[in-house]
């Protein structure tokens, strides 16, 4: 029952984060039911096609990445193993926009992404990396820095609507599975009845 409490709360900050952030996509459907090695999962969609991927929108995919971690250390005063997928998610995504994308203002247009393999012999003829041991601290203070704001905005959200995500995490416990017309219901002030 601890398990189901704690995913609950995970699950119930996702789906706050995601639900009220503006350039993330809405919550479709969150459950509690384990599946695989999730032990639940917030689904979203997104209410229209798009062939490009902002800034601004991965800004907000790395604060919903943390929803769940923020709401189990304010709701349950202490983390769990369940954000692990979360995390590595979301520090893939801030160093590509750091290495590949361009999206950091103070390493700039350049891409410092690893080379995986040569177009003609498939494999790289020599490992390291293709810039100093400066540029390597640069990347990885800008890659937290992104990372970090991005926990203090899930933090901030979380705490602004404790009253909802509690809401949210009830109906789970509940009913196991609510929908993201559920979720929109419950953070207009609606109980889980």
């Amino acid at each position: 029952e601890e398990d189901r409490r704690i995913t609950a709360y995970h699950e119930a900050g996702h789906a706050v984060v995601a639900a009220l952030l503006p350039d993330v996509d809405d919550p479709h459907k969150v459950t509690i039911v384990p599946r695989g090695r999730s032990l639940g999962t917030t689904m979203v969609l997104p209410d229209k096609e798009s062939y490009h991927m902002q800034k601004k929108r991965m800004l907000g995919t790395l604060a919903w990445a943390f929803g769940g971690r923020a709401a189990e250390m304010r709701f349950c005063g202490d983390s769990s193993a369940g954000a692990s997928d979360d995390i590595r998610r979301a520090t893939e995504l801030a160093r590509a926009m750091v290495t590949e994308l361009g999206m950091s203002d103070k390493i700039g247009p350049i891409n410092y992404g690893e080379r995986q393999g040569s177009e003609f012999l498939g494999t790289e003829l020599m490992s390291g990396k293709w810039h100093s041991e400066d540029t390597a601290r640069l990347i990885d203070q800008e890659v937290e820095r992104l990372l970090k704001d991005a926990y203090s905005t899930a933090e901030r959200i979380v705490a602004e609507n404790a009253h909802a995500l509690e809401q949210i995490t009830q109906a789970l416990l509940a009913y196991e599975t609510i929908t993201g017309v559920d979720i929109k219901k419950l953070l207009a002030g609606a109980t889980i009845e």
